[in-house]
């Protein structure tokens, strides 16, 4: 096994343990391991595809918390958000997003994990609901990363563990439907990446169903660390992979 699939098999297998105990960060995290030697585009798609694999499982192995009502806003701004995401995609410039989605987690995601309680938004109701799922459209559109601005959204608002995990799962299972199925008909994803898509898989299937058990046995408090604290060290690995590419352009 030659080095770049050790990296796809290694980042597929840590992205969908974290993705089965959160229900979100699998594109973060496995772009996180496969930055370093895997082509931008491609790793956008696998992101995506691996995305959509760990929300399938999780659905069929997950159902806690489901309520429509909080759900819809969210979808509504997914279905506007993600056609955009996927038009900016092929201009996008990949570092400087990364960058600056890294620079935000690093900087954000910690001072919530320091605080004693966290702030409650109540204002905006399902405007502001619908707001961060189209942030979350767009952003999984560019890569796959459905779940980062809805799930600090539902932290903010105070959601209880289940009801997060079920609107986060929910939105990311639609959004990244729509997301594969969008760079499929644009002809981003090419017959040369199945094979890719073969890797990714079954190296995150296992860690996936580990990831979903754990979460079912954690506590309210325990789960909020947890899902911060995994915002923050995905950040940090984007702001240094796109910190580094940005260097080396300059020198």
């Amino acid at each position: 096994m030659d080095a770049p699939v050790l990296l796809v098999v290694i980042g597929a297998a840590v992205a969908g343990f974290v993705q089965g105990l959160s229900g979100f960060a699998f594109g973060l995290v496995a772009t996180s391991f496969w930055a370093w030697a895997i082509e931008p585009r491609l790793a956008a798609a696998m992101a995506v595809f691996g995305a959509l694999t760990g929300q399938v499982i999780a659905a069929l192995t997950v159902r806690r918390g489901f309520q429509w009502r909080l759900l819809l806003p969210f979808l509504a701004g997914g279905a506007v958000g993600v056609p955009i995401g996927v038009a900016v995609l092929p201009q996008l410039d990949v570092h400087w997003f990364k960058t600056l989605l890294g620079g935000l987690l690093v900087v954000w995601c910690p001072l919530m994990l320091a605080a004693r309680r966290l702030p409650r938004v109540r204002a905006g109701g399902r405007v502001a609901d619908g707001v961060a799922g189209a942030l979350g459209g767009m952003m999984g559109g560019i890569g796959g990363y459905t779940g980062v601005i809805p799930t600090l959204w539902c932290t903010l608002r105070g959601f209880d563990k289940d009801a997060q995990r079920a609107v986060v799962q929910n939105f990311n299972l639609a959004a990244l439907t729509v997301t594969m199925a969008s760079y499929l008909a644009s002809g981003i994803v090419t017959r040369e990446m199945w094979p890719m898509f073969a890797i990714v898989a079954p190296a995150m299937l296992l860690p996936s169903l580990v990831g979903a058990r754990v979460y079912i046995g954690i506590s309210e408090a325990a789960f909020r660390q947890v899902v911060l604290a995994l915002l923050t060290l995905s950040g940090v690995a984007l702001l240094w992979s796109g910190l580094r590419e940005l260097l080396h352009r300059v020198s």
